[in-house]
């Protein structure tokens, strides 16, 4: 896999087919960028877990924070590493634990690990490096677009508002089997009830 450039069909396939995602190093500090992409992300209906040691215990944003990936009691789609390059292979090792095992390792911007890569590629998981999934949904549902930023994706369709307050657009997420996730499937009867 070319680390250095994704294809927009990756990054989609990966945020499409994701539910539930463990964010380890996220921060309980409103001003942090983890904090802005955590709550992003729980916006957008999925389902967050966060992990930090420091946080073990405490709610953020009404969800139960863990000390690591093993600690977690329900099945993890993505883990989002929010933690130096030099920290990611341990946590990328203590994944490959996990059972069930996820499915993808991603890294956040600036995060960079050849060797946990190989590793989580070696083991069946997908990988992705110095991307950010908020950024990355931002600018494949067009929502990036909205504040003037050239997303980079054009499309004569034009995207589905959910309906009601403030209006987010979806990347129309499905399962690895191929049916609609449950928040596609929600979104999609808000639609509808609201024609």
């Amino acid at each position: 896999m070319n680390h250095d450039n994704y294809d927009d069909v990756y990054i989609r396939r990966v945020l499409n087919t994701v539910k539930t995602i463990a964010m380890v190093g996220v921060s309980a500090n409103t001003s942090r960028p983890s904090y802005f992409a955590f709550k992003y992300l729980l916006e957008r209906r999925y389902r967050m877990i966060p992990v930090n040691p420091g946080l073990v215990g405490r709610d953020l944003l009404g969800r139960t924070a863990y000390a690591t990936v093993l600690d977690i009691p329900e099945p993890v789609d993505m883990v989002d590493l929010f933690r130096a390059s030099q920290h990611v292979l341990p946590i990328v090792m203590q994944t490959l634990q996990m059972q069930p095992r996820p499915s993808v390792i991603w890294m956040q911007l600036g995060v960079r690990n050849d060797e946990a890569a190989e590793l989580a590629e070696a083991n069946g998981l997908k990988v992705v490096m110095n991307r950010c999934p908020k950024i990355e949904y931002g600018r494949l549902s067009a929502e990036i677009s909205w504040i003037g930023v050239n997303s980079r994706t054009l499309s004569a369709k034009r995207a589905k508002p959910p309906g009601r307050g403030v209006q987010r657009l979806s990347i129309d997420r499905v399962t690895m089997a191929g049916g609609a996730t449950d928040a596609a499937d929600r979104a999609s009867q808000r639609d509808d009830s609201s024609c």
